[in-house]
């Protein structure tokens, strides 16, 4: 079953964060395999809430386009820079791939060997440079160790075929040469005078008790094989370290996070038959062909607490949506296929969640609980905002209980610690629970923050309106408020740039608006901000 992530929207509040969480919870348990992500990093209440109730944070989500990593390509596919030729071209026949990475023992990529290098080598007709670990050798010839004294045999390979007094006469032997022989004593003897590097007896010689202690004095390594002389001289230059034939100028790579779109038109452009993946830390991990990146592999996503392109992830159109679960206006997603799609007018996404458990007779945990429970209580303020319904109060009551926590203490308490700014920037205030909207073809941006203590914000309110009109217009906004909401005196301080000015006073019928105006009474964007400027802003078009 494929992975299917769950996550809210790009700035995620308490309500986005715990209803990932909870959703996810629910889904495993009806045999969906389901991970609980975050668009962006967690505010302070939802740490306090995540904290409180010992449940670790949703993984991060940078995007939903489909990553190389995503990919069934092939994985763990690589050869040691030391491995032989021979075990190489045997990975290689094995995958059906001509090509396979060549790695150090850090897995950091040196070069790429192909079949084509092979066979080059082959039909090089070079036979007589040797570079190969002693390992190696006794696995390629299938020998047997009989004395080794050097874990690199790298030198000039000669083969005795030739009478043995021919040989001795006419062939010098030096410290660089490895012999190939069969069980001639007198050639094994001047080649360990000679003090060659290596012999290697063939046909599965008898080798006598004074030659291999006379091999020991002059430390010469000696190999047995039941091949014979003809046929081991042809595969040894098979024993030789991959680094002796292997290409390191053409190698052209891609990384695991790189987006599949960006590679296909990589590999449309250059038309490699195959490239070498490393992971961010720079080791490969194997390789990839054009082919592996399919035509119709998207990431499988549900969706909660939104149902908007804007406040989704980055790459949302490209990505199969499963599921949609939120509490707000329908947005302008759009899906292929017909899908489920639970809205409902409450106050929480978790409230629907909490609808979904009961439906589907699953035992809410009281972690699970916990997590739902905070989520309601942040979006309606405690039940106080007009946004709750019957449907919440029922929740909160129930979920309290499986918490077992006392609803208003604690709630106070959450948004207390969500609602303290310190150490923050001013656009990190502004961005805390900050949502995009396009009314009437144009670009609006609404932040909400819960506060205590106003005078945090309004004793800087001439920075706060500055940095509003920066925003605007570097971003193309119609305008941007910051809407500043204490529940303890049931309403709502607005911060605005500059072009917002007429809206406002036109949405709230408001004769004359200022920086800082307090809107009595409201307290929900959702149910008491949006649908006024929204009414208002179509109306005029």
């Amino acid at each position: 079953m494929e992975k299917v992530y769950i996550f809210g929207h790009r700035n995620p509040d308490t309500d986005s964060v715990t209803s990932a969480i909870t959703l996810s919870y629910l889904k495993n348990k009806l045999g969906m395999d389901t991970t609980p992500a975050v668009l962006s990093s967690i505010n302070l209440e939802s740490k306090y809430v995540l904290q409180f109730f010992k449940v670790p944070e949703p993984i991060f989500l940078n995007d939903v386009n489909i990553k190389i990593c995503d990919l069934q390509y092939t994985k763990n596919y690589t050869v040691n820079y030391n491995d032989s030729i021979y075990k190489a071209y045997f990975k290689m026949n094995k995958m059906n791939i001509s090509k396979i990475p060549v790695v150090d023992k850090d897995k950091n990529l040196m070069g790429i060997l192909s079949m084509k290098d092979i066979a080059k080598d082959q039909f090089s007709f070079g036979y007589s440079y040797v570079n190969a670990r002693y390992d190696n050798i006794c696995e390629v010839i299938r020998g047997k160790k009989i004395l080794k004294f050097d874990e690199d045999i790298e030198g000039t390979l000669v083969v005795s075929l030739i009478n043995s007094s021919t040989f001795i006469n006419d062939v010098s032997l030096n410290k660089d040469n490895i012999l190939i022989v069969d069980s001639r004593s007198n050639i094994i003897e001047y080649a360990i005078n000679s003090g060659v590097k290596l012999i290697v007896i063939t046909d599965n010689g008898e080798i006598k008790k004074q030659v291999i202690n006379s091999a020991r004095e002059k430390k010469v390594n000696i190999i047995l094989t039941s091949r014979t002389t003809l046929e081991t001289a042809k595969v040894f230059n098979l024993c030789n370290n991959v680094t002796t034939i292997y290409d390191t100028t053409k190698m052209l790579c891609v990384n695991e996070n790189d987006n599949v779109i960006d590679f296909i038109k990589l590999a449309n452009r250059t038309r490699y038959s195959y490239y070498p993946v490393l992971s961010k830390r720079k080791k490969c991990t194997g390789i990839i062909r054009l082919s592996d990146a399919g035509f119709d592999y998207k990431k499988n996503v549900i969706l909660v607490d939104h149902n908007s392109f804007e406040q989704s992830a980055i790459g949302i159109e490209n990505a199969n949506i499963l599921e949609i679960v939120d509490h707000h206006n329908i947005g302008n997603i759009g899906t292929n296929m017909p899908i489920n799609f639970r809205n409902m007018p409450v106050g929480s996404t978790n409230t629907i969640i909490y609808l979904l458990y009961k439906e589907n007779r699953i035992v809410i945990p009281r972690k699970m609980a916990g997590l739902m429970l905070s989520g309601i209580l942040s979006d309606t303020l405690i039940l106080n905002s007009p946004t709750t319904t019957a449907y919440d109060i029922e929740a909160v009551k129930e979920l309290s209980k499986i918490a077992k926590v006392n609803y208003k203490k604690y709630g106070y308490n959450m948004i207390k610690e969500g609602s303290s700014i310190k150490n923050m920037t001013k656009e990190q205030v502004i961005y805390k629970d900050y949502k995009n909207y396009t009314i009437g073809g144009s670009k609006v941006g609404l932040g909400q923050i819960i506060s205590v203590n106003i005078n945090e914000i309004m004793d800087k309110k001439e920075e706060y309106i500055k940095l509003l009109n920066m925003i605007s217009e570097s971003n193309n906004y119609l305008f941007v408020c910051l809407f500043v909401t204490n529940i303890l005196e049931n309403g709502t301080y607005v911060l605005y740039s500059d072009r917002a000015k007429d809206i406002l006073e036109s949405a709230f019928d408001i004769d004359e608006i200022n920086e800082g105006f307090f809107l009595d009474g409201v307290i929900s964007r959702k149910l008491q901000i949006l649908p006024e400027l929204m009414n208002d802003m179509n109306l005029k078009i």
